[in-house]
């Protein structure tokens, strides 16, 4: 009998993780999304030099908007030299 409420409660408790796993993970894919989108958007149509490179794309994939946010305030600093 206890047995099958331990598997029960185990099961609810997973759903539960998968299902707060997902949502945190799907915010953060489209906010990547999104930023690299943007990164491409400001180099190609507002030709921005900002330097497509792997450690910008990294930036942008991990941190998103705010990662290119980053890069346009570096780029606007003189700290980001274009390549």
């Amino acid at each position: 009998m206890y047995g099958f409420l331990i598997y029960l409660l185990i099961g609810i408790v997973l759903i539960a993780f998968i299902y707060i796993f997902w949502k945190v993970i799907k915010k953060l894919v489209i906010n990547s999304v999104i930023g690299l989108f943007l990164l491409f958007v400001l180099k190609f149509a507002f030709q921005i030099p900002i330097p497509i490179n792997i450690w910008t794309v990294g930036v942008t994939a991990l941190f998103g908007l705010a990662g290119v946010g980053s890069l346009l305030i570096l780029y606007l600093g003189g700290m980001l030299c274009p390549i």
